[in-house]
């Protein structure tokens, strides 16, 4: 270690531990630049302590990993507001703790925020350094660096390949995705054993004696307690058929394939939202690209929306924003033999529609979505941004009340705000879950996992739980 008047040099990034949070090592990023300090933290909830107000939340000190969760309490001191290094400015909590770095330790403020989608779990600022380091920009770990077995000895697992929790199957068809990645690390988290399983990759015995699920590797697939199913549109079919294979045999489903294929099928979404008189926008669709001129005078004319309902994603829609162009994209996806559907264009989205995520009867999130300049879709995929949105009783109500008609436990129900009440555009039966944790902070895929948990009845016991929950 090399000092300069008594002071540490530190690089850009250096080891760190918070003793009094139960956190023996994480790795920050110095930043002379920001003023406060900031920790990572999700599930954030304040509670009081003998008049006192706390916050409680959990901390994933690994960067670029989910796992291990520490669970952490501290005295709140104050509420700021604090600009981010994107330019927004949000409300964040502000703790005092311990700081432990190269052999010395002292008290530091530090903001909570959710940084997941940040290089580095924590941020030191220069209000902890004053007086007591000088960065070499040039340098990394000045204070010594912590090698992988160290991080496994600091951290030991709590999950084994004999987890004695549920058997749970994830059926989708890419195992990179955010989504997928979340939900398996959650289950893992909490003392399951769950599996990715490829669609493209599965295949059945239909027997009534002795039905069998089987994986390219020829392993049977039988013994499980649940699967979560996230079908990507172009498998629908195969997806669910191999959904409702698992039911049959006996295994609970997370959706279910009838649910999925109700959600997925947009002519019968919208007939049951009528049913059930929840309002949506004005739809047409017809088997003949002769009746084009009628359908656009239908739906009030241009500009109007077009959808493929072979896909019910940002990307299989466009906006036709005369009449003539309406009838040109029409005319020009019926000759390609593609079923779709058009619908009035709400002007009043400017942009912008909710998300809210419902999982088994609540809505657990919402974000509002805003598009990228010159786009219509407010999709995060598309470029969108996302920010946390307090949401209405009667957008609660609509939420709630399009997932149940549809029989889906885990829905996307997204809509549009009008001067008449929220208006319904769609549900998804596998909404992404990367825009709402980032946005929200919230352990989504945790809440998925635990309606599993819910559905089956099981416990974790107290034996399993670390020494800091």
């Amino acid at each position: 270690m090399q000092s300069r008047d008594k002071k540490i040099i530190v690089g850009s990034e250096e080891w760190c531990e918070f003793p009094q949070l139960g956190i023996p090592a994480i790795k920050a990023r110095v930043d002379s630049g920001a003023k406060t300090s900031s920790l990572h933290a999700f599930n954030i909830q304040t509670f009081k302590k003998d008049t006192e107000l706390w916050v409680s939340f959990e901390v994933h000190p690994l960067q670029d990993l989910r796992y291990p969760i520490i669970r952490c309490e501290a005295k709140i001191i104050d509420k700021r507001s604090v600009k981010s290094s994107s330019g927004v400015a949000e409300k964040r909590y502000v703790i005092k703790t311990m700081l432990c770095s190269g052999g010395d330790t002292w008290e530091i403020e530090v903001t909570l925020s959710n940084r997941d989608s940040m290089g580095y779990r924590m941020l030191l600022g220069r209000q902890a350094m004053n007086g007591r380091m000088l960065v070499d920009p040039a340098a990394s770990f000045c204070l010594g660096e912590k090698k992988a077995d160290e991080i496994k000895t600091l951290y030991p697992t709590s999950m084994s390949e004999n987890a004695s929790g549920l058997k749970i199957a994830l059926l989708a068809s890419n195992s990179e995705l955010y989504s997928n990645k979340r939900i398996i690390e959650a289950a893992r988290e909490r003392g399951h054993q769950i599996e990715f399983y490829n669609i493209k990759q599965c295949y059945m015995k239909l027997d009534g004696e002795n039905s069998e699920v089987h994986d390219r590797s020829g392993q049977v697939i039988n013994e499980l307690d649940a699967v979560i199913s996230r079908v990507r549109t172009s498998l629908t079919t195969y997806g669910c058929a191999l959904t409702r294979q698992f039911e049959i045999m006996g295994v609970a489903s997370f959706n279910s394939a009838e649910s999925i294929l109700h959600a997925r099928d947009q002519i019968y979404a919208l007939q049951t939202f009528f049913k059930h008189k929840i309002k949506t926008p004005v739809s047409a669709c017809s088997f003949s690209p002769m009746e084009s001129s009628d359908l656009i005078e239908m739906v009030g004319g241009a500009p109007l929306v077009v959808k493929l309902l072979d896909n019910n994603q940002a990307n299989g829609m466009a906006l036709a924003e005369t009449r003539k162009a309406g009838e040109t994209v029409v005319n020009a996806f019926k000759s390609l033999n593609q079923k779709i559907l058009i619908q009035e264009f709400l002007k009043e989205a400017k942009g912008k529609n909710l998300r809210c995520l419902v999982i088994n009867g609540k809505v657990v999130a919402s974000i509002l979505r805003e598009a990228a300049p010159g786009d219509f879709r407010a999709n995060i995929r598309q470029g969108a941004t996302a920010t946390v949105a307090k949401i209405s009783p009667e957008e609660r109500k609509l939420a709630l009340l399009a997932a149940k008609v549809l029989h889906l436990k885990i829905a996307g129900v997204d809509m549009v705000r009008t001067k008449n009440g929220p208006v319904l555009l769609e549900v998804s039966s596998t909404p992404g879950l990367e825009g709402v944790e980032n946005a929200t902070g919230k352990d989504i895929a945790g809440m998925i996992i635990a309606t599993v948990e819910k559905r089956l009845g099981w416990k974790r016991e107290l034996a399993q739980l670390s020494d800091t929950d």
